[in-house]
């Protein structure tokens, strides 16, 4: 039995079959792999996106680098079995990041395809910049505060602010960026130093700053329990060979807002 080709407008189609919605601002974490092979691939995956969100849409994708750090869990396993003068000698490598150049390979194809669009704009943070496509790009790029990963002056405070819709193109909640905002609004939120490169007055610069404790682990978990918890909260079907969920970004944080205190060890 013939596989049917996945094509622009197939993909198109069951985007909206899904739910997402035309005019509306929509963040995405997508696993081409998933997907199968897109006729095209990740610049037909993009295409299909932006007609389903339509040219009134905007669309958003994480792009976040770790290769500049040394805060990272993706550093200490660069390092890892590495003597002092060897850990010393990865750092001198390590590139500073810039908003315009660096790449982030870890976020999949769709996201540096999205990033590397001609109108695409990305925001400054060296760490958990995003990208993002249409009419609100500027709003929710602009103003990422360096020492602020992914709080209240974040891209993800103003996907709240904009009712975005988040979709997990193949992949599970364990990806799911948006539960991060939770982390910041939940009381007495625990902070951390992190550390990574920058360019500072034309000079490489190591930078050091101090924000909320970031814990992806339970979030499959924690996404498992919103959509047994929350009817009607997710909806899910095929795209492509892919198996999709589609939530919207404010009520998922709050449910986390509540679920995060009882769930997770003080």
């Amino acid at each position: 039995m013939s596989v049917p080709c996945t094509t622009e407008e197939l993909l198109t189609s069951q985007l909206r079959a899904l739910g997402v919605t035309e005019g509306g601002v929509l963040m995405v974490h997508a696993s081409l792999r998933a997907l199968g092979r897109p006729t095209g691939g990740a610049d037909t995956v993009l295409r299909a996106l932006l007609a389903a969100v339509g040219p009134t849409g905007t669309l958003v994708v994480p792009s976040f680098t770790t290769d500049n750090s040394d805060s990272s869990p993706e550093f200490r396993k660069r390092v890892a079995g590495l003597d002092e003068a060897g850990v010393q000698r990865v750092r001198e490598t390590m590139p500073p990041f810039d908003a315009g150049s660096t790449p982030a390979p870890l976020m999949g194809v769709l996201s540096e395809t999205v990033r590397l669009s001609r109108e695409a704009l990305r925001s400054d943070h060296p760490q958990t910049s995003f990208a993002a496509l249409g009419p609100y790009a500027e709003k929710i790029a602009s103003a990422h505060r360096p020492d602020c990963h992914l709080g209240e002056d974040s891209p993800l405070a103003r996907l709240y602010e904009l009712d975005a819709q988040v979709l997990l193109l193949g992949t599970g909640y364990d990806r799911c960026t948006a539960f991060h905002l939770a982390e910041y609004r939940v009381p007495s939120a625990p902070y951390r130093n992190y550390s990574c490169v920058i360019t500072e007055g034309g000079a490489r610069t190591w930078w050091t700053y101090w924000d909320v404790v970031l814990d992806d682990s339970d979030f499959a978990a924690l996404g498992a329990d919103f959509e047994r918890e929350v009817p009607g909260a997710v909806r899910a079907g095929q795209v492509g060979e892919a198996h999709c969920r589609l939530l919207g970004l404010p009520d998922a944080v709050d449910f986390a807002v509540r679920w995060m205190p009882t769930h997770r060890t003080p």
